[in-house]
């Protein structure tokens, strides 16, 4: 199994990215990680649905057929971190590659709404999608070291 995070643009704050980067490296030690950042749209000459759907198509070309898709919105899936080390370990045990996506500033577009196999919120708020970033980044590290039983998750 991989885990994907295909996300739009590059974290801008440096203290953020620095946060990122630690978390996904963490989390790599427990999960087959690989990080996709699509090109932001410019919203000067468009409209957010132009900006979505355009972000969207970008996201979705760099996912390989047969990933499971999970789009990390608000409107999702709540769960605690157990039952997302769980979750993550079935595709685990199932050999089933996974993707979660986070959309740009201005959300993600139908085209990707109309494909997921699974939608969870990360928080019940819409957050910046750099902070969806490092919040995801943060849970698949915690869910692997639940799956090992170490002692960072109380």
């Amino acid at each position: 199994m991989k885990v994907q995070v295909a996300v739009v643009g590059k974290p801008r704050d440096a203290a953020l990215a620095a946060a990122i980067r630690e978390y996904e490296t963490r989390a790599a030690r427990y999960w087959p990680l690989e990080v996709v950042e699509v090109k932001e749209e410019s919203a000067r000459a468009s409209t957010g649905a132009v900006v979505m759907r355009k972000e969207g198509e970008r996201l979705l070309e760099r996912i390989p057929s047969g990933t499971r898709l999970v789009l990390c919105d608000p409107g999702g899936d709540a769960m605690d971190s157990a039952t997302f080390a769980t979750m993550l370990q079935q595709q685990r045990e199932r050999a089933q590659d996974v993707a979660f996506v986070i959309g740009g500033a201005h959300g993600i577009g139908e085209v990707v709404r109309e494909r997921p196999h699974r939608r969870i919120a990360l928080a019940p708020w819409t957050l910046p999608h750099e902070l969806a970033r490092l919040v995801l980044a943060e849970q698949l590290y915690r869910a692997g070291t639940i799956g090992r039983n170490e002692p960072y998750h109380k």
